[in-house]
Formats: structure tokens, C-alpha cells, sequence
């Protein structure tokens, strides 16, 4: 115990202190929400790939996936690595940091507005961004009740209280420079601590090929008849796999939080270096997390997912281990969260502030005032998550839990196909960027509302997350072709940042003479 109180003492303090020594890089917006956009690549991909996995990956889908379909639930952490973070970051990286920059852009909704014209579709934006980010915010805390009940039998309540006023604190006092140091420090600790739980687990089972053994031997009729399934390369049900797969990876293309640590990019070195190393960073950790749930059958005696849902298979795989892994465990928990809730509160309390009340609500607002208020939202954002945790926790109010599995979907849905064609395509219609936001927020409604009323395959909020976004793509384009064409000024002044001409080092690119020769 004495072990497990020192490591989180240790972690906390070291949070704090970046946190106050960061004061100094948020004294304004710039600094404050993008870290005057000068962050290198080792603390923007740790930064975006902390972002991406949450306690939420760890404790709940791993558990619930490599549940379902065994250790072929180890794609979904191939395919968070692959186009969640290698595919995103040669996709979007440069291009998100050229734009952004160019039409002076700190949050999506202000990049909508900025690239198609009109303040009603940065109001939309945010709007969306504001309904869907805080109950996926909430969510950060599931199964941190679990492991802190095993390793402390301390109250969940009071938990999730300390959690969410010391993350506040460091990123009040040193805005996005805080948080992304703190991310790349709470990164190692995930990369090193998902590394010795798998082996840890494993070993617990007489090693890799003896649990993989054991995994081919269970049988689950209600799941399948297939010997061996939940040890085969694809397991008992690809479909639905591959939905996980894409709303997983695919949907960070249109997170704002995720987004927007392209914005705060240093220089083009910085691109190419960090996306080998946020590539590096998913393989690890989200391969890791699903590879190890894939072999929760093996403790089956422990769990009974009856009474305890999904939420209960990784803790039960880890409650056999030493007290020192244990507290690793936690402090690999807390970093997930942490990271993860401190991305969120500070995308939404910017684009709240910037993008709803600046200008519309509060008509004159000087760089102190929007400081001032981003800050107090943050309180208030912190405090509406950890309500709605509590509440959830204690009442089990099912309607929360189910917009929580919707939020990742109606949000990269709507934003996902406007962004990448803004980017990339000139003849992008306003229409179009209007269609998909309606479409998806309206389909992942109704999925929580009246989900019995849609296709077997979409009544999955997963699958019909996967759905909208696939479809954006699809609409946006289409919608475009047949709608008023964007003003010729407004897209070419947004594409002159392409055309602007840089000298590079000759190891980048060769001069037309050698080329010629």
C-alpha cells in the first residue's frame, strides 16, 4: 500500500509542477490553446496518441472486444495504429498545420467558418462540439471505480473528484503546453506499463503459446459452434469487428480534439518525426490493450459479466498480480484519463468561448476576458463530467451511458468528410459541410432514441457511427456537385497557402539541374 500511495503522490506532484512551470506559455490565446504553436514531435504525438486512449480503451473496449471476438480483437489495435495515427498524421498533419495557421484558425468550428464563409456554421460547430464532447468526457472515469476498488477500496466518488481537480489545475495554469508535456510523461508510463501487464498476464497463464492454447480450447455456442474461433485470425464475427475497427480509427480524422494537436505543430520535421513515433505509440499501447482483453475467456472463473458487465473482464485479469504491477496499473489508468480529460475540457472550453460567445454573446471580448472565461469553463466543464459520473455510477441512468456511445460517432460523423475535403478540395459547398453535420447528429440521435427501429447491423452504436462517417464522404461530395458553388475568393484565398514558395535543404528535394542530369 505504502508503494501504491508513493507512485500516485509522485505522479500527482509532477503534474502539478509542469503545470505551473507551463504558466509561463499561456499568458495568450495563442499560447493558451495551441502552445503558440510551436511544439515538437515527440510531445505532439505522445500528446495526440494520449488523446486517443483513454481508461475507456483500456478498462472497457478491451475488455468487451477481446470478450466478443477473442484475440483477433488485436486488429482494432492494429487499425487505431495504421489509420488512426499513421494514415491521419500523412493525411492531415501537414496540411491541418498550413491551413489552420493561414486562415488563423485556433478550433474546427472557427476553420468551418473561415473556409466556407458564414458565422452560423461555426455556431453549429461548436454547438455539436459542446453536446457530444462532455458525456464522452464523463465517460474518461468508467472503470477507474474498479481498480481503485481493488488496489485502494477507496470510494469511486472520491476518485473521481481528485482526478478531475488536479487535471483542472494543470491545465488552467498552463493551458495546452501543460497538458501536452504532461501527455508525453503520462505516455511513457502507458508504454511502459501496457508492456508489463501483457507479459505479466500472460505469464500468469504459463506464457504466450500456452494462453493461446487455452483460448483455442474454450467454446461459446451462444457465440459460435467453431472450435477454436476466439484464437483465429479473424474471429467469430468479422462484420461487426471491422464497424469497431473503423469507428475507432477512422473517427480521430474527425475528433476536434484529436484534430487540433496537428494545429500546434512546430515545423515540417516535426510532422514526419512524429508521426513514426505516434504510429509507434498506438502499435504499442492499443495493441497491447485489445491483444491483451483478447485473452479474457482464460479468466472466465473471475468474471461474471451478467451482474458485472464488460467492464469487469480487465480488472479481474489484473487482480492476480503483484501489488507493485497493481499500482502500475493505476498510475497507467490515471495517465490514460488524465491525458485524455485534459484535452477535452480545454478543446471544449476554447471552442465555447471563441467560437459561441465571442462575438455573439459577449460582443467585446479583449485577450484577458477570453482567458479569463476559458479558464472558469474549464471548472465548469470538469465539474458537469464528474456530476454526470457520479450520477451515472450511483442511479445507473442508462441514457447517459447511451449518448456516451454515440458521441465518438455523431462527432467525427459530422466533421470528419468537411474537414478532409476542406482541405483537399476546392469545389467543397457549404451545402455539403451543412448536410453532413444534419446528417450524422440527427442518425445518432435516433440510433439512442429509437435504436430498435433501425437495421440489425446499424442498431450498434459503433455501427452506425462507422455508417455516418463512411456516408459523410459520400454526401459531401455528391451534395457539392449539385449545390451553389463556394465563392471563387473566399476558396482560393484559403488554397494560397499552398502555393506559397519555401526554399528546403537539398536532402528534402533536389534542384532542377540535378534533376535534368
Amino acid at each position: 500500500m505504502i508503494i501504491k500511495v508513493l507512485l500516485l503522490v509522485v505522479f500527482f506532484a509532477v503534474m502539478l509542477f509542469i503545470g505551473f512551470t507551463c504558466r509561463k506559455n499561456s499568458t495568450d490565446v495563442n499560447g493558451f490553446v495551441l502552445g503558440g504553436r510551436s511544439v515538437g514531435p515527440w510531445v505532439s504525438a505522445f500528446a495526440y496518441g494520449t488523446s486517443y486512449f483513454s481508461a475507456v480503451i483500456f478498462v472497457g473496449y478491451a475488455g468487451q472486444f477481446g470478450w466478443k471476438y477473442g484475440i483477433a480483437a488485436t486488429w482494432v489495435g492494429i487499425g487505431n495504429a495504421l489509420i488512426g495515427s499513421l494514415l491521419a498524421w500523412a493525411v492531415l498533419g501537414r496540411r491541418t498545420r498550413i491551413m489552420t495557421q493561414h486562415l488563423d484558425s485556433a478550433t474546427m468550428p472557427q476553420f468551418f467558418a473561415a473556409r466556407f464563409g458564414g458565422k452560423s456554421l461555426k455556431i453549429a460547430a461548436s454547438v455539436i462540439t459542446f453536446i457530444f464532447l462532455i458525456p464522452y468526457t464523463a465517460s474518461l472515469y468508467n472503470g477507474l471505480s474498479r481498480l481503485f476498488g481493488m488496489a485502494f477500496n477507496i470510494d469511486y466518488s472520491f476518485c473521481v473528484i481528485v482526478m478531475a481537480v488536479l487535471t483542472g489545475i494543470y491545465v488552467i495554469a498552463g493551458g495546452y503546453m501543460a497538458t501536452a508535456i504532461n501527455d508525453f510523461i503520462q505516455g511513457i508510463i502507458m508504454l511502459f506499463g501496457i508492456s508489463a501487464v501483457v507479459i505479466s498476464v500472460l505469464n500468469s497463464q504459463g506464457g504466450f503459446l500456452a494462453s493461446l492454447d487455452g483460448l483455442a480450447r474454450i467454446s461459446d455456442d451462444t457465440v459460435s459452434s467453431t472450435p477454436g474461433i476466439f484464437a483465429s485470425f479473424f474471429g467469430p464475427d468479422p462484420l461487426n469487428l471491422l464497424g469497431v475497427v473503423i469507428l475507432t480509427s477512422l473517427g480521430t480524422w474527425g475528433l476536434p480534439q484529436m484534430v487540433q494537436k496537428f494545429y500546434a505543430i512546430k515545423s515540417e520535421r516535426a510532422i514526419s518525426k512524429g508521426t513514426i513515433v505516434s504510429t509507434f505509440f498506438a502499435f504499442v499501447v492499443a495493441g497491447g490493450c485489445y491483444f491483451l482483453g483478447g485473452f479474457g475467456r482464460l479468466f472466465s472463473d473471475r468474471v461474471d459479466i451478467a451482474a458485472n458487465g464488460y467492464d469487469s473482464i480487465i480488472p479481474a485479469m489484473l487482480s492476480g498480480l503483484p501489488d507493485i504491477l497493481i499500482a502500475v496499473v493505476v498510475v497507467l489508468v490515471l495517465s490514460a484519463s488524465m491525458s485524455t480529460l485534459s484535452s477535452l475540457v480545454l478543446t471544449s472550453s476554447s471552442t465555447l468561448t471563441l467560437d459561441l460567445l465571442k462575438g455573439h454573446v459577449v460582443k467585446k471580448m479583449d485577450e484577458k476576458k477570453q482567458l479569463l472565461i476559458m479558464r472558469c469553463l474549464i471548472v465548469v466543464f470538469v465539474a458537469i463530467s464528474v456530476v454526470i459520473a457520479i450520477v451515472q455510477y450511483r442511479q445507473n441512468v442508462t441514457f447517459i451511458a447511451q449518448l456516451m456511445g454515440v458521441s465518438w460517432g455523431a462527432l467525427a460523423g459530422a466533421f470528419l468528410a468537411p474537414f478532409l475535403y476542406g482541405l483537399y478540395w476546392k469545389g467543397t459547398s457549404k451545402a455539403g459541410v451543412w448536410c453532413s453535420f444534419v446528417f450524422s447528429t440527427v442518425v445518432m440521435l435516433a440510433n439512442m432514441l429509437v435504436r430498435s427501429s433501425f437495421p440489425t447491423l446499424l442498431q450498434s452504436p459503433i455501427n452506425a457511427g462507422a455508417f455516418c462517417m463512411i456516408a459523410g464522404l459520400v454526401i459531401v461530395p455528391v451534395i457539392s456537385l449539385f449545390t451553389k458553388k463556394p465563392e471563387k475568393a473566399l476558396v482560393d484565398g484559403a488554397f494560397a497557402c499552398y502555393n506559397k514558395e519555401v526554399m528546403v535543404h537539398q536532402s528534402t528535394s533536389l534542384s532542377d539541374e540535378e534533376n535534368i542530369a
